[in-house]
């Protein structure tokens, strides 16, 4: 037989090859609500209320948790993590007019008094000082305005979208901007970003934990001793930190968590009663966290999914015969600290998982090429991604390959 027919014939049977192979693989075609609420927390007296879990920042239960409201000097706790992330504590503060002219609650200081920076953060979380708060302001943000562009800048970074501030001490205060407001839940992120996630978390509860500090001014003139006025922090074993706030719009308000051993809770209220109802915050943060104790507890989430091949279109058949599909097994890319995951749930609450794949792929395949993930899902919400990956290298079917297969199927 002459070359140039035998040339014919074999190209004729590779273009007939790559044609089935690839027809044959088109054939495939590709809250919001609330929950009845617990009878423990039916009476709170806060109008808004979140109890979160610390460790994976999950809203446990929440009373108009994502309605915004002034949050007085809760506002602080911001205010303390930000200037410990941005200055040295060792930095020296000159008061000005303006912070010694803040309304009580009042430290005391006077215009041109220079304090230590480090000092003046115990004035603002132990006792609630409304001048020292401006002082570090100032300090730190080279103003007020300065000041708040930073705390918000930080909400942004931790996801508080919903909160807006404009003063450092949580004075009421409404500008162009808005109203200084938060929500309880963001107020509570906030204080889950402060005591589990901040590169400054121990210095944070260092100072939130102490039960007084004496310092004076740089000139050894004044001496003053400030005593924490978190009564939380001896009301309940394992509590942990805090930060009490009022004012007349914002009525009395509190942010605090509580630890018992892995179980770390956070409980943010807004809203919870005017004068003379000061207790009304500490009754509703004794039962949410004995709720969050009595209710949840770390269960093993993990769960083998059952993974098997993927078809492959344009893909080389391992079996090397195209009335075969190719295919690549899958596998999941999760390490072993995966087989170990624990979640904080309550009785009744089921972790349900979900395999996303796409129909087929196409060649070529690559070992550890993504081609879906597992979802597990807890009340309609993802809790966590694990991506799956391929395990087989599959080749795409080419002219070559055809006409070497070709020769090796009808002339060997």
């Amino acid at each position: 037989m002459p070359v140039k027919k035998l040339y014919s014939i074999l190209l004729f049977l590779a273009l007939t090859l790559c044609f089935s192979i690839n027809t044959y693989g088109q054939e495939q075609e590709p809250q919001e609500g609330q929950t009845e609420i617990p009878s423990e927390l039916r009476q709170l007296y806060a109008q808004s209320a979140v109890l979160m879990d610390a460790d994976s920042g999950r809203v446990l239960f929440e009373k108009n948790g994502y309605e915004q409201r002034p949050m007085a000097s809760t506002t602080k706790i911001m205010t303390l993590i930000v200037t410990l992330e941005n200055a040295n504590l060792d930095e020296i503060v000159t008061v000005s007019q303006y912070a010694a002219g803040m309304p009580d609650v009042q430290l005391g200081i006077r215009k041109g008094e220079q304090y230590r920076l480090g000092d003046l953060l115990y004035s603002l979380m132990l006792e609630s000082h409304n001048d020292s708060a401006v002082a570090i302001a100032e300090h730190v943000g080279g103003s007020v305005e300065g000041f708040a562009e930073m705390m918000n800048a930080k909400a942004r970074d931790i996801g508080c979208y919903n909160t807006y501030y404009i003063t450092p001490n949580g004075l009421d205060a409404t500008d162009e901007g808005g109203t200084h407001s938060t929500t309880a839940a963001d107020l509570a992120r906030t204080m889950r970003y402060c005591i589990t996630q901040s590169p400054k978390r121990e210095e944070f509860l260092t100072i939130t934990r102490a039960s007084s500090y004496s310092f004076g001014d740089t000139e050894g003139l004044r001496s003053f001793t400030v005593g924490n006025k978190n009564a939380f922090l001896t009301m309940m074993e394992g509590a942990l930190s805090g930060k009490t706030g009022f004012t007349n719009n914002a009525g009395y308000c509190y942010v605090g968590a509580l630890k018992r051993e892995d179980r770390t809770f956070i409980v943010a209220l807004l809203a919870c009663g005017w004068p003379n109802n000061r207790s009304y915050k500490w009754s509703d943060t004794r039962r949410l966290m004995s709720y969050g104790l009595e209710h949840y507890e770390y269960q093993d989430i993990w769960e083998e999914p059952s993974l098997g091949v993927l078809p492959v279109r344009g893909g080389i058949p391992q079996s090397g015969n195209l009335e075969d599909v190719a295919c690549t097994h899958m596998e999941l890319a999760a390490g072993a600290e995966a087989q170990h995951k624990k979640m904080l749930l309550s009785e009744g609450e089921q972790i349900t998982v979900e395999a996303n794949l796409p129909d087929e792929l196409a060649a070529p395949v690559e070992p550890g090429t993504i081609v879906g993930s597992v979802r597990y899902y807890l009340n309609g919400d993802i809790v966590q991604i694990y991506p799956i990956i391929a395990v087989d290298r599959v080749k795409p079917v080419t002219l070559l390959w055809c006409v070497r297969k070709a020769v090796t199927t009808y002339l060997l």
